[in-house]
C-alpha cells in the first residue's frame, strides 16, 4: 500500500472509531481516538485513544475491547473499504507523555 493509501486509510478509520466510541461510550469517560497505525497489507490495525478522566482508562480499554466486532460491523458497514482489518486497541502512552511534557514546560 503506497504512503499516501496508507494514510488515507488510517484517517478513516481514526474518524470511523471517534464517530463510534462516542455515541457507545456510556459517558462516564471522555474517549479521545488519537491515531490509527495499520500494518502494509491493511489487515490489522490499531486504534490508539486517551481517556480523561485517567483512572477509568482500563474500564474504557476492557469496554473497547469487548465490542471490537461491533466495531469492525461499523466499519463495514460505513466505509467504502476493499479490505476491512481486525482491529485491536491501546491506550495511547506517547500522547500521555507528551502532555505530561508540555505541562511541564508551561509552568
Amino acid at each position: 500500500m503506497s504512503t499516501h493509501k496508507k494514510e488515507r486509510f488510517e484517517e478513516i478509520l481514526k474518524h470511523l472509531a471517534a464517530e463510534y466510541l462516542s455515541k457507545e461510550s456510556n459517558r462516564k469517560s471522555m474517549i479521545t481516538v488519537t491515531r490509527v497505525s495499520s500494518n502494509d497489507k491493511g489487515n490489522l490495525a490499531t486504534v490508539y485513544f486517551t481517556v480523561l478522566p485517567e483512572d477509568q482508562e482500563e474500564a474504557a480499554l476492557d469496554f473497547i475491547k469487548r465490542k471490537r466486532s461491533d466495531f469492525r460491523a461499523h466499519v463495514k458497514y460505513n466505509a467504502r473499504l476493499m479490505r476491512i482489518p481486525f482491529f485491536d486497541f491501546e491506550i495511547d502512552r506517547g500522547e500521555k507523555a507528551r502532555q505530561k511534557i508540555d505541562a511541564a514546560m508551561s509552568r
